[in-house]
């Protein structure tokens, strides 16, 4: 399994991550990928978040959901819900 680096997602802003949860087909936009700082030295990848936008009205719990996307094939991606919008609420993953 290759691990996974802020370089495979940032050609990916603004683009949709399926994922399936308790039976439903849900959609995840991507709307952000941006590096953290690193606190030690070497490590296997630098740090990295993502936030992703999902329009539903409820908010999902946090876990690890297997997410599909054109390109990228499948991963699995542990999400927290951290805010609601008006669009929806936003998930976020840190890698690190």
């Amino acid at each position: 399994m290759e691990l996974l680096t802020l370089e495979h997602f940032v050609g990916c802003v603004n683009e949709t991550f399926a994922a399936e949860f308790d039976g439903m087909q849900m959609e995840f936009v991507l709307v952000e990928a941006r590096p953290l700082q690193q606190t030690h030295a070497n490590t296997a990848r630098a740090p990295f978040s993502l936030l992703f936008r999902n329009a539903a009205a409820i908010v999902f719990p946090q876990q690890i959901y297997p997410m599909r996307h054109a390109r990228m094939g499948e991963v699995g991606i542990f999400l927290v819900p951290i805010a609601q919008e008006r669009a929806g609420f936003l998930y976020q993953a840190v890698f690190n």
